[in-house]
């Protein structure tokens, strides 16, 4: 079976997009569910799939939190990895989305876990607010607290991969000129609705980021407390491309956990938390590569255009294309062999 993937509430557990894509786990806060109900359902979990990735955002209650440590302790499993994830709700929620996806390959348990921070760099979130008098996640300065208390006044703020804040006014028509720039590589655009009107993120940002398509979803619970106001319109564009995403973690030379001898990519395990022997040594290319992808980004294209490609590199994760090897045929697909 493969890998399951955990959220913290039932509004990030994005629809898939296919058959095959797994559900995602939904754990419960504690005042919705007792600990032995919860103790139940995660041991069935883990007897069910092998191992449980569980994704939270830096949102999330403090109790809520609590209880997923407390049911790995109990559970004294091993194979119950917790991983905060830096993204703002609807972000969490695409990226689950994708390690959803990334379960069906050949991928081990540790290197999956370990691709959710690599993939999160990919991910471009944000929102559109009606006010950032109470957003303390992204820098705001003065101006821009005191312009929230003018009427009709909205914000564009992009929190990953690079953070960024205007104020849209006579640069409302194009979002690139704004200061909001455009992935470098194909995405699809997910965004959902508070109690802010405005065709603007699903109109003016989705034209001048290009992005495949849209679709719009409920907000999350968590993302008013992310971002301070319930006068918000969320955003996420994120490489929608099974392929793709296998290509930029296959990309990434593995390690073997000193600790718990699990794989892992990056600087850390995912499971145990242990550190590599040689902090950085993760960042080098695979001896067999990985074809690169016509339809969207190759690892060492998506590196460069994103912003954070200095950050991945220095924690072990920036994929390396090798050297000399040709794209697909036109049409081809990366290998990708479902479990």
């Amino acid at each position: 079976m493969p890998t399951a993937i955990a959220v913290t509430s039932a509004d990030l557990a994005l629809p898939a997009t296919d058959r095959q894509t797994p559900a995602a786990v939904v754990v419960r806060p504690p005042h919705a569910q007792p600990l032995d109900d919860a103790l139940t359902e995660m041991g069935a979990v883990l007897e069910h799939h092998g191992h449980l990735v569980a994704l939270y955002s830096t949102a999330c209650p403090p109790d809520h939190v609590r209880r997923l440590h407390t049911l790995r302790a109990v559970l004294e499993s091993d194979r119950f990895a917790i991983l905060p994830v830096d993204l703002p709700p609807l972000g969490l929620a695409v990226l689950a989305h994708q390690l959803r996806q990334l379960s069906l390959c050949d991928f081990s348990p540790g290197l999956l876990a370990c691709a959710a921070r690599l993939l999160a760099h990919y991910v471009h979130a944000g929102a559109l607010l009606g006010s950032v008098a109470r957003l303390d996640r992204v820098g705001t300065d003065l101006r821009s607290h005191l312009r929230s208390w003018l009427p009709g006044t909205q914000f564009a703020v992009l929190a990953n991969p690079e953070p960024h804040l205007v104020g849209l006014g006579r640069h409302a028509e194009r979002a690139t000129d704004a200061g909001l720039c455009p992935p470098g590589f194909a995405t699809r655009l997910a965004h959902a609705r508070g109690q802010l009107p405005g065709e603007w993120v699903g109109g003016v940002l989705a034209r001048s980021w290009q992005v495949q398509g849209t679709y719009e979803v409920p907000l999350p619970a968590e993302s008013a407390a992310w971002w301070g106001t319930r006068k918000v319109i969320e955003f996420a564009a994120a490489i929608p491309d099974l392929s793709v995403l296998y290509q930029i973690v296959a990309s990434v030379r593995r390690e073997e956990c000193r600790w718990c001898g699990r794989e892992l990519i990056g600087d850390r395990c995912a499971f145990c938390c242990a550190p590599t022997a040689a902090p950085g040594a993760g960042a080098g290319p695979r001896t067999d590569g990985a074809a690169r992808s016509r339809t969207g980004p190759g690892p060492a294209q998506a590196a460069a255009a994103s912003p954070a490609s200095s950050l991945l590199r220095r924690r072990g994760l920036a994929p390396v294309a090798p050297a000399g090897v040709p794209g697909p045929e036109p049409g081809g697909r990366a290998a990708v062999r479902a479990r």
